[in-house]
């Protein structure tokens, strides 16, 4: 297993949909995505601790006219994403190895067009919640990369962590809320395209609902 992940470190350096510390537009990205980075000035969407990147493959593959950027500090993780987008020949689909703490280092102010968090690790200690990604900490960046009208999906299997969420939520300025704690059985579903994360699947075989909700901030 050991070499496998240091096989993927290394095809993940050669790759030009993933990036990372060790590629020198690294430090520039901010700002000049649609610049330098995608073949087209398009729309820009994150999927936040991505994962695998079935989001970002997805729904890249859905909407070609937008760029999707899935991120992650999990490098084995973003190569199955990258191959996935490669194999597909989706030049509007990239990875960024990098923190979500460290989001505003690498979009500009009203750089971002919508934010996906899916299924984010619940932190369910009260010591971790400030590492929630639906932390005030983390919803003042969202606040701050995304364009007026920017949309924020938020989804998780996790009760508490949604419940957290609406609570964090009314501290906001916020309109167009739309909320379910049944996703699959919503009108609210078709929006996702039949896109499943293993972590939804893995829920799902467990019997739980999917909560979601979207909303903008004014």
């Amino acid at each position: 297993m050991a070499r496998k992940k240091l096989m993927r470190f290394e095809e993940n350096l050669k790759r030009y949909n993933v990036l990372q510390i060790e590629d020198e537009s690294y430090k520039n990205l901010k700002g000049n995505w649609n610049k330098t980075h995608f073949p087209s000035p398009q729309p820009i969407v994150l999927e936040l601790a991505c994962g695998y990147g079935e989001y970002s493959v997805g729904l890249g593959k859905v909407y070609p006219n937008k760029n999707f950027v899935g991120i992650d500090v999990k490098g084995d993780r973003l190569w199955k994403g990258s191959t996935d987008a490669l194999e597909n020949n989706s030049f509007n689909i990239a990875f960024l190895r990098a923190e979500i703490q460290k989001l505003d280092e690498f979009f500009e102010e009203n750089e971002v067009s919508e934010i996906w968090v899916i299924h984010p690790d619940p932190r369910p200690k009260h010591r971790d919640r400030k590492r929630r990604l639906t932390n005030s900490r983390f919803l003042n960046m969202y606040q701050k990369i995304l364009k007026k009208g920017g949309i924020v999906h938020i989804k998780t299997d996790d009760d508490a962590l949604y419940d957290y969420t609406l609570e964090e939520l009314s501290k906001y300025k916020i309109k167009n809320l739309f909320v379910t704690r049944d996703l699959h059985n919503s009108p609210l579903y078709p929006q996702h395209h039949d896109i499943h994360t293993r972590y939804e699947i893995r829920a799902q075989k467990q019997g739980l609902k999917i909560n979601y909700l979207r909303f903008e901030f004014e």
